[in-house]
């Protein structure tokens, strides 16, 4: 009795809170709390040792089935490659290191994914350092302090998306490690009243980040950390 009771209020949640996400309503905070506001694409300041920082984020097949970069990617390949043209002219050592191993078990990992998109952005082979071992952002933080810490930076430069940036900071934190954020990309709701299979895929993203960062909280504070 409780249960057929409750199937036709449950039914209506259900349908306006998908209605809410796919229609941006809901979508717009879950991205304003995942991409807070007091972040900014400010340019980067070069010193004389400076590392740029790509953090991966995944690898797709195109329609031809070959393995890609997503576009969030190929928007962080490009920062960092026009960020590298930048160092290049102000400073003494420019390093690129890509960091992202293969955590959707494809047949290469991120950054070897990565790599002939950097070159062909005039960035040269010997100025590349491929961490492709790391399967999360912690790993990433992780494995990339330990690169950068054999090396003398004078000026360590994160790239990635918005949405991404938080928890990758956090990260690298963590490690006594605080690059300059440089914010590739942001993502937006399209708001309206039709559903939107794009605002579905910003507020899992967005869920996903904030279940990272409380993740990376509750994990500190219990010393898994």
């Amino acid at each position: 009795m409780i249960w057929k009771r409750a199937r036709r209020p449950l039914a209506f949640c259900t349908i306006a809170f998908f209605w809410l996400v796919s229609a941006g309503w809901l979508t717009a905070p879950l991205l304003r709390l995942a991409q807070p506001q007091a972040q900014t694409s400010a340019p980067a300041r070069f010193a004389s040792r400076t590392a740029i920082i790509l953090l991966g984020g995944g690898t797709v097949y195109n329609r031809d089935k070959v393995l890609v970069p997503p576009r969030d990617v190929l928007t962080r390949i490009d920062v960092s490659a026009k960020n590298y043209a930048a160092c290049k002219r102000a400073a003494t050592l420019c390093s690129v290191i890509v960091s992202g191993g293969n955590p959707q078990r494809h047949p290469a990992t991120e950054a070897d994914t990565y790599l002939p998109y950097l070159l062909r952005e005039q960035v040269p082979r010997a100025d590349i350092v491929l961490e492709n071992s790391s399967r999360t952002t912690y790993e990433n933080a992780r494995n990339v302090s330990a690169i950068v810490g054999q090396s003398r930076y004078d000026s360590l430069i994160l790239v990635t998306s918005a949405y991404h940036m938080p928890r990758a900071m956090l990260d690298f934190q963590h490690f006594g490690l605080s690059p300059q954020p440089l914010i590739s990309s942001a993502r937006r709701a399209n708001l309206g009243l039709l559903p939107r299979y794009s605002n579905l895929v910003n507020a899992e993203i967005a869920l996903h980040e904030l279940i990272g960062i409380a993740q990376y909280h509750v994990y500190s504070a219990i010393g898994l950390f």
